[in-house]
């Protein structure tokens, strides 16, 4: 019987071939809290009585959802995460460097790997063809400790989508598509793995939002073939070395198979407040916008940037409209820097946050005020993700967000 993704790298980790379905006892290759499960996560490790942490090279520790901190009990728990570093010898990602999901696969991530992290986009490693899952924290302290993690083998779900996007379309508009058509809860505990010619020619970017956008479907991960271009992407970040390809068998077996024409793909935007309240922008008349923020784990790459920054080039934001940009990590920031994106933002009046989480958690910069609409490039629109139930949040690609901090309503021209 042939193999999916997933079931072939739990296989390796669990030493004996497993299916869907399947209780088993795996090995972990890398694990990561953040600032907001972190400390959690501390304690409970203390309470198993470990002397030492299983890995601390692959231990990874991220200050980012408050990043900087914007009050006292937040930098306590910050604290908490840097003197448990220092006396475990954990790598601590700190206060600038960038949201933990784009830092794991910049720095930390291989493919056929397992990582688990106390965050549920942990997912988006899994476009790096690791089997990449949010777990509790009291989970991942277990990791952390043994090296090792339980889990059920997820059945998958085969996305194969083919074709070309028409002009504009983003692979934020797909992942909006497919969560709309199977619901916000329709793959639960699944596996997504996607494929088709429309993937293979989208860039690691495009490929890591779909990746961390697999649970707001409810899914276990998202899993992608690693091929030349995530070569290239280990290349560029120091790691070619740990370039390998594990594809899945032609008999696998899938609990359900989806197929998408790239074509039949609109702008698309889920509206609050559920991600899967998904509708095309042009049947969205006249929704005005207070706030437009660009960023997140799931759209924050340079890629995202670039295509903000060349519909913004010489021209000023919508006067009624709050801009925020705020690059995933350092090294995106700096690259924004470098090709002169940044520039081209504060010329629009738009405004430019640290690397960080930023305003997605609603913890610090760009709550909304009462009453107030939100169209960001994130990843949730739930009530009072944005630090106020009174405010809307509607979600979108990047393309949609730049004309729509341009228009002052919802838009995509």
């Amino acid at each position: 019987m042939g193999q999916t993704l997933a079931e072939k790298i739990i296989s390796e980790h669990a030493g004996k071939k497993v299916k869907a379905g399947e209780l088993v006892i795996a090995n972990v290759d890398v694990t990561a809290v953040q600032d907001g499960t972190g400390p959690l996560t501390v304690q409970e490790f203390l309470k198993l009585g470990k002397e030492k942490l299983h890995n601390p090279q692959r231990t990874i520790l991220f200050i980012d959802h408050a990043s900087p901190s914007p009050r006292k009990e937040l930098s306590n728990t910050h604290t908490i995460l840097r003197n448990f570093s220092k006396e475990y010898g954990a790598i601590l990602s700190d206060v600038g460097a960038g949201v933990c999901h784009q830092r794991l696969v910049e720095s930390f991530v291989n493919p056929g790997e397992i990582l688990v992290g106390a965050d549920s986009h942990t997912c988006t490693s899994g476009a790096l063809g690791a089997f990449a899952t949010g777990m509790g924290s009291t989970d991942v302290a277990v990791a952390m400790a043994l090296g090792k993690t339980w889990l059920k083998v997820p059945a998958t779900f085969k996305i194969e989508v083919n074709g070309n996007f028409k002009k504009g379309i983003c692979s934020k508009d797909l992942m909006l598509y497919i969560i709309g058509l199977i619901g916000a809860d329709g793959a639960t505990y699944k596996a997504l793995e996607f494929c088709g010619d429309t993937i293979e020619k989208m860039n690691m970017s495009e490929r890591f939002t779909l990746a961390n956008m697999a649970v707001e479907a409810g899914a276990k991960a998202g899993l992608f073939v690693a091929d030349e271009k995530t070569k290239e992407f280990l290349r560029q970040h120091g790691r070619e070395n740990k370039f390998r390809s594990i594809r899945p068998d032609d008999d696998a077996i899938y609990e359900r198979i989806i197929k998408i024409n790239a074509e039949d793909i609109e702008h698309t935007v889920a509206c609050p407040h559920t991600v899967d309240n998904t509708k095309n922008v042009k049947d969205l008349k006249n929704i005005k916008v207070d706030q437009v923020f660009v960023g997140t784990c799931t759209n924050g790459r340079i890629e995202d940037l670039r295509v903000v920054a060349d519909i913004l080039e010489g021209k000023e934001i919508n006067p009624n409209v709050r801009m925020l940009i705020c690059p995933a990590s350092k090294d995106v920031y700096i690259n924004a820097l470098e090709e002169g994106l940044i520039k081209k933002f504060v010329e629009a009046n738009a405004t430019i946050l640290p690397p960080g989480c930023g305003p997605c958690v609603g913890v610090h910069a760009g709550t909304l005020a009462d009453g107030e609409v939100c169209l960001a490039t994130q990843n949730r629109n739930f009530q009072g993700r944005m630090g106020n139930v009174d405010g809307k949040i509607y979600l979108a690609s990047p393309y949609v967000a730049a004309y729509t901090a341009l228009r002052g309503y919802i838009s995509a021209e």
